[in-house]
């Protein structure tokens, strides 16, 4: 059994800053890929930033320059720092993994519950 855990979402006020943090517990052999989505009421969830196991980013154009996406490997950790936050930017924030639980089992995706971001004056 694996968990995702998110903390760190809030208010803030436009222009504020935040810091989401994702931890992973339970049956872990390895971690591939860590990421943020996010979504709001009536649209598809979308990636905000990934990171490879390898510490390669991928960042969605509305973020990049803004966010920053960062892993702690020895505490399965991924956090995301949001700079210069917008009102559109408001969402619940998804963290999301793809984890081995065995050496021979295949990675499997997993999903935080979420945690809200509100960016508000």
């Amino acid at each position: 059994q694996v968990q995702l855990v998110e903390s760190g979402g809030g208010l803030v006020q436009p222009g504020g800053s935040l810091r989401l943090s994702c931890a992973a517990s339970g049956s872990i052999f390895s971690i591939n890929a860590m990421g943020w989505y996010r979504q709001t009421p009536g649209k598809e969830r979308e990636l905000v930033a990934s990171i490879s196991s390898g510490g390669n980013t991928n960042y969605a154009d509305s973020v990049k320059g803004r966010f920053t996406i960062s892993r702690d490997y020895a505490e399965n950790t991924v956090y995301l720092q949001m700079n210069s936050l917008k009102p559109e930017d408001t969402a619940v924030y998804y963290c999301n993994a793809v984890i081995k639980s065995r050496w021979y089992s295949n990675g499997m995706e997993y999903w935080g519950k979420g945690t809200l971001v509100t960016v508000s004056s």
